[in-house]
């Protein structure tokens, strides 16, 4: 008999609620889908390392309905190699002040704030971590990210907070289990990440 797959982290009942509904998960890049260090050489080339996890999340997370973004405050070439990689339509960088630009998007997307996600590390953060219906803070997040959070994921940014994000909308909206067992299953999946 199968059993029944969910990711390896508890989440509240609640939080599961609010993540049903998500239609759009944005992300801020520093310190969420990087651990917030920057490498920049002596050329002024900026550096980012990212998580392939993460990468991958995204993919399954889109090929499963929901659309995924960025919105954040510095802006980097390496950014758009990544988000082009993966396919990320909604990109916004050099945002000095993130929440007119939040509300512009879901506007353009005809969708309400509890139709929306986003995942922050920073006070910069937090005037959209305090209108979308699910607020996401990574491990490593400042303490009012944190505590303005409806959810706090188990690892840091980075490491995996991004894919752990997309398994739990993927768990609350009932699509986990499936996009889970196609890598069980005699023709597997191939690695996107």
């Amino acid at each position: 008999m199968n059993q029944i797959l969910a990711p390896a982290f508890t989440i509240d009942p609640k939080v599961l609620s609010l993540a049903a509904k998500v239609k759009l998960l944005l992300f801020d890049v520093d310190g969420v889908l990087t651990d917030g260090r920057l490498v920049i050489g002596d050329d002024g080339q900026e550096y980012k390392a990212f998580n392939s996890l993460d990468g991958h999340g995204i993919k399954m997370l889109q090929r499963n309905g929901v659309a995924a973004g960025i919105i954040t405050g510095r802006t980097s070439e390496v950014v758009k190699h990544r988000v082009k990689d993966l396919d990320i339509k909604y990109v916004h960088q050099g945002c000095k002040e993130k929440l007119p630009v939040y509300r512009q998007l879901i506007a353009e997307l005809k969708l309400t704030p509890e139709q929306t996600a986003y995942v922050g590390d920073d006070v910069v953060d937090l005037p959209i971590m305090l209108q979308v219906g699910l607020a996401i803070a990574v491990q490593s997040a400042h303490p009012l990210a944190k505590k303005y959070a409806h959810w706090v994921t188990p690892s840091s940014g980075g490491y995996g907070a991004a894919r752990e994000a997309c398994e739990m909308i993927l768990y609350a909206q009932g699509t986990y289990h499936a996009e889970m067992q196609k890598y069980l299953s005699d023709h597997g999946g191939r690695a996107t990440g």
